[in-house]
């Protein structure tokens, strides 16, 4: 069973269409992008899903189950940034959410341990940085220990060193079966965490799929001379339709494994190399030809 799954989700306001006819599919255990530049439809989507905006048209399932009682019991979220009182420390915010969500009290605790705030939990909320604020706010999320979690831009301003602790944060979480919905709009953020990214634009699933199915196909860069008796040998070992020549060499639609091959060849018959190197997609360009937006990064 998958985590979510909706068919023809969509939400209009008015004549604009936030989110239109989207079918997303979110597999069980995994941490799943949910990618878009800003705008693209992605918090209205989250909201769909957690019951806080009624769809348009279309159905969604979380676990299976549609909106109505006990949907959300296996369910934590942090949309938009966390709220809490700024008087109190992190451990008594914790506490009022607990008692609003009905949770034994010993969970606060645990997810303090969890989110690495246990020593600061004494503390005031207001004396915490954006990235101990933001680790609260997952902390709270996980108050019911669900088996989703949905985030929406959780790195969002958050200085290196405060991403890295969110990436590690989740990494564990996902290891311990969890599954996450990460929204955001930072490719190189999401590459690096996710199993699988859906890209959002203008409110229509333009991709879903794997990282490693976005970045298989890429190319074996070679630099060789002389030039022609390389081109020649090249041609031979690989076909002229799988060969491109650029300035500075040749690439080649191979596999990784034909380099060792390749090189060879090329140095039996006399072609001196002095550089061969496989070059992945350039997932960004894809990413911004996708959307027809120069905003994901």
């Amino acid at each position: 069973m998958n985590a979510i799954e909706t068919t023809g989700l969509t939400k209009r306001y008015g004549q604009i269409v936030a989110v239109d006819d989207l079918d997303l599919t979110v597999p069980t255990g995994e941490i799943y992008g949910f990618l878009g530049p800003n705008g693209a439809g992605k918090t209205t989507t989250l909201r769909m899903l957690l019951g806080l905006t009624r769809p348009s048209a279309g159905s969604l399932h979380v676990f299976g189950r549609t909106p109505g009682p006990g949907y959300l019991d296996q369910v934590g979220a942090l949309i938009e940034g966390p709220a809490f009182y700024p008087y109190l420390s992190g451990r008594e915010n914790l506490r009022v959410f607990a008692g609003h969500a009905r949770v034994p009290g010993a969970r606060v605790d645990a997810v303090l341990r969890t989110v690495d705030l246990t020593d600061r939990a004494k503390d005031s909320y207001r004396t915490y940085s954006l990235g101990m604020k933001q680790r609260l706010g997952l902390a709270a999320a996980l108050l019911k220990d669900p088996r989703l979690l949905v985030l929406d831009e959780p790195t969002n301003g958050l200085d290196p060193a405060g991403i890295a602790d969110m990436r590690v944060l989740l990494r564990k979480l996902a290891a311990d079966g969890v599954t996450v919905l990460l929204s955001s709009h930072l490719l190189a953020e999401v590459s690096q965490i996710c199993d699988r990214i859906g890209v959002l634009s203008h409110g229509k699933l333009v991709t879903q799929a794997t990282i490693e199915e976005l970045r298989a196909g890429g190319t074996l860069h070679v630099t060789a001379e002389p030039a022609e008796r390389a081109e020649a040998e090249l041609i031979a070992l690989v076909g002229r339709e799988s060969l491109h020549a650029n300035g500075s060499g040749f690439d080649l639609n191979v596999e990784p494994a034909a380099a060792s091959r390749i090189n060879t060849a090329l140095v039996t018959a006399g072609v001196e190399v002095s550089e061969l190197r496989w070059r992945e997609p350039d997932l960004e360009q894809n990413f911004l030809e996708l959307t027809g937006d120069d905003h994901v990064r």
